[in-house]
């Protein structure tokens, strides 16, 4: 053997250890899937790139392609890090594919989930289908649960030929964007947003009636569903789910920003403004839909008068881990905005005690609406994201209707 070749051999095994020479992820379209409790599949796609030297993701669910940055490998080994929800991708590279766990970060442990995935795969749930018996565009009302426990939503569907798209909706803000697929008399939907990842299946008796649902959320939940067409199903209004105690009219709080700093409504920054109160937890999607229309909210009507203040109710009481997950949201949103740790966890218990003057919180996000003399004029539940369609743009319409109605000088 020559210098020259043990010269290179060593240089080999240097980059190897190193990192520098590391096997990369196929481009193109994957099939993923997270494999359930009970042996069902929460399959998604993703899209595989690269950008300036480096591999990047991007999940689809529908119209929404949810942008993942962090992808490194070393060796045959592949970590994904989501850039929300505190989970992650733990994988080995057997050949093209991959196979591991998805691990969530939970306060007290780590939930690991097994996921594989095949590159060149742009098929979610069937290569082929069968020809469907209906087609169930539309909107439906949806009930999930049986007895007192059970919740009546609002489904929305379109199906074009045998693929499916759509959402259900709650009072407390939907499912985010649906995919799927209608095979022969079965419905198939899904999604993965790196904190929630949702299976449903049913059987489509005809157009007007689906029944024997399954609703497979996570590792081991399953929750039974059924729904018959109603293109008049609707949620009760969203400014009517909670309130203020009798005998108030403002709230108050002092928590502090990112930075260390106590913020409090008295601040100077807050007088004779509307102000509107994002009650948000990093671990909420619908939070994070909703953020991302603040975002925007936030420069079309700053300069007019108005101010957005989010507070964070996250997993934990620990101030520096729940910073550490805000400014992933700051960071990934480009929040201008305020963004306060409360100290309080995301039971509805706990926020409602942070903020007294409320009657309730019924679910995440909460948003608070504040006139110029400081007094509270509406607040509303959820949040009906970009997935919703037609119920995104009237919440839009209906919101911005509204400050611009506080903004208005007074009728003389």
């Amino acid at each position: 053997m020559t210098f020259k070749n043990i010269a290179a051999g060593i240089c080999s095994m240097l980059l190897l250890q190193t990192g520098f020479a590391q096997t990369k992820l196929k481009t193109g379209v994957w099939r993923g899937a997270l494999k359930t409790k009970s042996g069902t599949e929460i399959p998604f796609n993703f899209d595989v790139n690269n950008v300036g030297g480096k591999q990047q993701l991007a999940i689809i669910n529908g119209a929404e392609h949810f942008k993942v940055n962090d992808v490194s490998t070393k060796g045959d080994s592949v970590f994904i890090h989501m850039p929300l929800f505190n989970s992650e991708f733990k994988l080995k590279l057997d050949g093209e594919n991959l196979s591991g766990n998805w691990v969530r970060h939970l306060a007290d442990n780590d939930l690991l989930v097994p996921f594989s995935a095949a590159p060149n795969t742009s098929w979610r749930f069937f290569k082929e289908t069968e020809k469907p018996v209906a087609n169930i565009t539309g909107r439906w009302s949806a009930v999930f649960g049986e007895g007192a426990g059970a919740d009546t939503t609002v489904g929305e569907f379109k199906q074009a030929g045998s693929k499916l798209t759509g959402t259900f909706l709650t009072t407390t803000g939907d499912y985010r964007f649906l995919e799927g697929a209608v095979s022969g008399n079965k419905l198939y939907l899904s999604t993965f947003d790196g904190g929630h990842a949702y299976t449903f299946t049913a059987t489509i008796t005809d157009d007007k009636t689906i029944t024997d649902g399954k609703f497979y959320a996570g590792y081991s939940a399953v929750e039974g569903w059924k729904a018959i067409k109603d293109e008049n199903a609707k949620l009760p209004d969203a400014y009517s789910l909670t309130s203020l105690k009798p005998g108030y009219k403002k709230i108050a709080f002092s928590y502090k920003d990112l930075d260390g700093k106590t913020v409090s409504l008295d601040d100077a920054r807050y007088k004779n403004k509307v102000v509107i109160v994002q009650i948000l937890g990093s671990w909420c999607p619908n939070c994070m839909d909703e953020t991302a229309y603040m975002v925007n909210y936030y420069k079309k009507y700053h300069n007019k008068g108005v101010e957005v203040i989010g507070l964070a109710y996250e997993r934990t009481t620990d101030f520096e881990k729940s910073k550490k997950a805000l400014q992933q949201v700051k960071d990934r949103f480009n929040v201008p905005y305020p963004l306060l740790v409360t100290g309080y966890t995301s039971d509805k218990k706990q926020t409602a005690q942070s903020l007294p003057m409320l009657a309730k919180v019924v679910g995440f996000p909460t948003t608070i609406i504040i006139d110029k003399n400081g007094d509270v004029q509406k607040i509303h539940t959820g949040f009906s994201g970009p997935g919703t369609g037609e119920h995104y743009t009237e919440f839009v319409n209906e919101f911005e209707k509204l400050t611009d109605d506080l903004l208005a000088p007074p009728a003389p």
